[in-house]
């Protein structure tokens, strides 16, 4: 088996953009998915279940290709593994103890985390126009999601709701790092190898709370698991070419549309359109990225 492959010269090194609204189309599919499949079985089952088959896909489409799963930088990649798994695990925590709207607003805090760790970290420039395109698709984020604590409207008032938010929060930071981790592998690593080690550790990661609480899935559910995890396959796959072809904080901008895509599937599938601040929203977030996206 060979080794991992260096990036492709700066020539070829382009559609990085065009990769990252793949996955966002692909992260919207598996959130949908998601929510039918959650429907009959518990959410960290859906997450351990993802977790296995993309690492059985992983597995193949690394055997096929002849590279070696280990990569040239091991502790880079077991990193991005562990990191992203508990990233996930924070967000589908949030996403069942809060309304959805604040955990979707939460969590798309994350580009602006990227942008500053990629800065920080990769010596990477946050141009004004990034920034105010991060900004803008913000804006059109809450607008879309609206949450009670700013638009009014039932609040429940728990206790707890502080400390899952912080849950939300932990998890957008640490998917903030395991993007500056993919867009750092991408410099050495095969995208194929990067997307192997997620599945990898979030097997290990999950197993000790799906296990106890499992509950054997139906016919229809199995449909939608294997369809979680092989949108999550596809999409993994254009993130890790996307943040290796383009800096991290444009590239992760991209990223908003995912919410646009999320609310179109919603009106789609299960009949939740959105209102009018919503459809602001998302004309204010496609705006935000041709903005910011323009060379």
């Amino acid at each position: 088996m060979t080794t991992a492959t260096a990036p492709a010269p700066a020539a070829t090194r382009s559609g990085g953009l065009g990769y990252m609204v793949q996955s966002a189309f692909w992260f919207a599919v598996m959130g949908l998915l998601v929510k039918l499949a959650s429907a009959n079985v518990p959410t960290l089952q859906i997450v351990f279940v993802r977790g296995a088959i993309t690492l059985a896909i992983a597995s193949l489409v690394l055997l096929r290709a002849r590279l070696s799963p280990f990569g040239g930088e091991w502790r880079l990649l077991l990193t991005r593994g562990l990191v992203g798994s508990c990233a996930m695990i924070c967000f589908y925590a949030a996403v069942v103890n809060l309304p959805l709207a604040e955990a979707t607003v939460i969590h798309q805090t994350a580009p602006l985390f990227t942008a500053i760790f990629a800065a920080a970290v990769l010596h990477e420039r946050i141009s004004p126009r990034v920034l105010v395109a991060l900004l803008g698709a913000f804006a059109g984020v809450v607008l879309l999601a609206q949450p009670h604590w700013l638009f009014g409207g039932d609040a429940r008032g728990r206790a707890d709701e502080w400390l899952f938010a912080l849950v939300a929060l932990l998890g957008a930071i640490l998917s903030a790092v395991a993007y500056v981790t993919v867009r750092r592998l991408g410099r050495s690593e095969n995208p194929l190898v990067v997307v192997f080690w997620l599945p990898l550790l979030t097997l290990p990661v999950s197993a000790p709370f799906a296990i106890p609480a499992w509950v054997w899935p139906d016919a229809l559910t199995w449909v939608w698991l294997l369809g979680i995890g092989l949108s999550t396959q596809i999409a993994q796959v254009s993130l890790t070419k996307g943040l290796a072809r383009e800096t991290a904080g444009r590239a992760t901008a991209v990223g908003y549309l995912q919410v646009a895509f999320a609310t179109v599937f919603s009106a789609t599938f299960l009949d939740v359109w959105p209102d009018a601040l919503g459809l602001c929203g998302m004309a204010l977030i496609v705006g935000a990225l041709l903005f910011g996206t323009r060379r």
